[in-house]
């Protein structure tokens, strides 16, 4: 039994070969015999550009050579940006959480009879600087820490520019912004 695709091809090829001189058939017949058991669409038809001559095939590969390395240079420098910003903004994210973590200590400092304003900046400078953190603003509200009676809200703000912090020399996309971190409480001290 014949294969439909085989059918087809030969059928295909047989009117090709009658259209043709004598000589342009026995390549025909060669073709119809070498695509014995292949699809329709992966066929060695004059028409198909897989069937060029060598010559042809290695001009083209030449005109392609380097497309690679374009395509290279082009992702490269995409997934370059896609990681320094990572990293910028995985920074940011880091030491706010720091500048939030060192204000809630201030803050929590703060909130305790007999404690003043050096003491909340001290506990937050100490705080930053284990985690490798300097140049900080520290700003505590009220004032004066000994006014403050029971149930006063007590709010400390810890600020630094983000240039004094990145990873890297230069930051690219966040470069002069300010971070901060601000904590409230409320006083637990005596009437």
């Amino acid at each position: 039994m014949k294969s439909p695709e085989r059918s087809c091809l030969q059928t295909r090829m047989s009117r090709y070969a009658r259209k043709k001189p004598p000589r342009l058939r026995l390549r025909a017949l060669r073709l119809v015999r070498a695509n014995r058991g292949r699809s329709p669409n992966s066929l060695n038809t004059p028409g198909n550009p897989s069937r060029r001559p060598r010559r042809a095939r290695r001009f083209a590969r030449g005109q392609r050579r380097g497309v690679a390395l374009v395509e290279f240079a082009v992702v490269a420098s995409l997934l370059f940006l896609l990681v320094v910003g990572m990293v910028e903004f995985g920074r940011l994210v880091m030491v706010q959480q720091f500048l939030i973590n060192a204000s809630r200590a201030g803050a929590r400092r703060g909130i305790l009879e007999q404690t003043t304003e050096s003491d909340v900046q001290t506990i937050v400078t100490d705080y930053l600087s284990s985690s490798t953190i300097s140049g900080t603003t520290v700003t505590v509200s009220p004032d004066q820490l000994i006014k403050v009676g029971f149930g006063d809200p007590v709010s400390v703000t810890v600020s630094v520019p983000f240039d004094h912090v990145s990873w890297l020399p230069a930051p690219w996309f966040l470069g002069g912004k300010n971070l901060s971190g601000r904590s409230v409480m409320i006083a637990e001290r005596p009437e």
